[in-house]
């Protein structure tokens, strides 16, 4: 995991360099809101606005290599999907809506095993992030992340910034969902086993 560390690190530290306002949105985001799970990359979202991305492109095409399509494509689909040298992947969002400025505009520093400095999304807009993207894994991950904070959550944030993004996915379903997960994570912890008055009588 290490690697992932140094890479993300890396991307970070030359972003900020140039100016440029960034958090890490995916996989390493969470490790440190939700439960672990293995993941091979590294998902970053960058401010561009609608007038900077081919200026952020670049600057990193110029220090890193694409993995998949060309400039143009990496343009209009708002993702550059990048490598560095030890071939760990990098994929970096172009941040342009209200909600992805706002996301890295919430997010904060992370400093990992004493060594790594890091930024990361907030928890609340990992779990947005998540619900929107809709993937079995991703439920997965917006269960731990309930779990492991809890009370902690800020959960109007996570209903006021939802609906516009479901709204154009035309998966409000989702939210739905959502709010389900959130009442489960409630609920008193079930005993599954044979009741123990049951075994004495």
């Amino acid at each position: 995991m290490n690697y992932l560390y140094a890479a993300a690190e890396s991307l970070l530290g030359l972003l900020d360099q140039k100016g440029w306002k960034s958090c890490i949105i995916g996989g390493l985001a969470n490790l440190r809101w939700g439960e672990p799970r293995q993941t091979n990359d590294v998902d970053l979202s960058v401010a561009t606005g609608w007038d900077r991305e081919e200026e952020l492109a670049d600057l990193l095409l110029s220090q890193y290599r694409l993995r998949l399509g060309d400039r143009n494509l990496a343009l209009r689909t708002r993702v550059l999907l990048l490598s560095n040298r030890e071939d760990v992947p990098l994929d970096v969002a172009l941040g342009a809506i209200p909600f992805e400025l706002n996301c890295i505009g919430r997010s904060s520093p992370w400093r990992v095993q004493d060594k790594y400095r890091l930024r990361t999304c907030s928890a609340e807009d990992l779990i947005v992030h998540k619900v929107f993207a809709g993937r079995d894994r991703d439920w997965s991950d917006v269960g731990g992340v309930i779990r492991r904070q809890g009370a902690q959550l800020d959960l109007e944030l996570i209903r006021r910034e939802l609906p516009p993004l479901l709204e154009l996915k035309e998966a409000m379903g989702n939210l739905d969902r959502f709010e389900r997960m959130v009442v489960d994570s409630r609920k008193p912890f079930r005993h599954l086993g044979p009741d123990p008055a049951e075994e004495n009588t």
